[in-house]
């Protein structure tokens, strides 16, 4: 079997996730690529890149998710949480449906794909876990971002969680929480230049610095951020 090592992307078809992919795809690992809509990015391998048609909101896609991608590669050695979505409301005025649906996507889809992926993790004792969180899983930064916050709040600690139960198995796991990535999520949410906020290429190279890492450098959150605040 080669050692070349496996990563599955979650939301890998635009904005941080295709920097991600294009990155580790780069550095030589090999890629199974979670999308709505599959389609194999013009700087792809088809040999080394594998695609699965990926709804977060379906339970039961995590699990044949992970062994569509066992029978391709082998093995899987990280997985990059990086699907999410952000519904901008307040806490008031939001209904439990909205929270539902954040939660679902931003913590609940995770947490499953990375338990349906734990024996493989563990069998190369340097399984890696990278859950994109946000700076809102750090601090409520205004009233809309409120609704949001709770579920990267939730994401946050689902990396935490992973870290403790892994920790004896060579599996380490990392929040990643950037401020305003530019996106197309951020941007309809602020008028900031792209140019003044951060660039998805460089949180696809704290990625891949944070896979690369040795288990005895192990890194519970990574801050990062385009604007000046208090702490972040």
């Amino acid at each position: 079997m080669s050692e070349e090592r496996v990563a599955l992307i979650s939301g890998a078809s635009r904005g941080i996730g295709d920097a991600i992919a294009r990155a580790l795809g780069a550095a030589g690992w090999r890629l199974s690529l979670g999308m709505r809509s599959p389609q194999l990015p013009h700087w792809a391998d088809q040999d080394r890149v594998h695609l699965f048609e990926y709804d977060a909101n379906d339970r039961s896609a995590e699990a044949a998710w992970v062994e569509r991608a066992l029978s391709k590669f082998g093995r899987i050695d990280a997985i990059v949480a990086n699907a999410g979505i952000m519904i901008p409301k307040n806490v008031i005025e939001a209904d439990d449906s909205d929270l539902d649906a954040m939660l679902a996507v931003n913590v609940k889809a995770p947490r499953r794909l990375v338990a349906g992926a734990w024996d493989a993790l563990g069998k190369s004792g340097r399984g890696r876990v990278v859950i994109l969180g946000s700076l809102s899983g750090k601090r409520v930064k205004s009233a809309g971002a409120g609704l949001y916050s709770i579920s990267k709040f939730g994401a946050v600690a689902l990396a935490h969680g992973i870290r403790h139960a892994g920790w004896d198995l060579g599996i380490r796991a990392t929040a990643l929480c950037p401020g305003f990535v530019a996106t197309d999520m951020a941007r309809a949410l602020t008028d900031r230049a792209d140019d003044l906020m951060t660039d998805p290429e460089d949180i696809a190279r704290i990625v891949a610095m944070l896979l690369d890492l040795p288990n005895e450098a192990s890194v519970a959150e990574f801050t990062v951020n385009c604007q000046l605040e208090e702490l972040y």
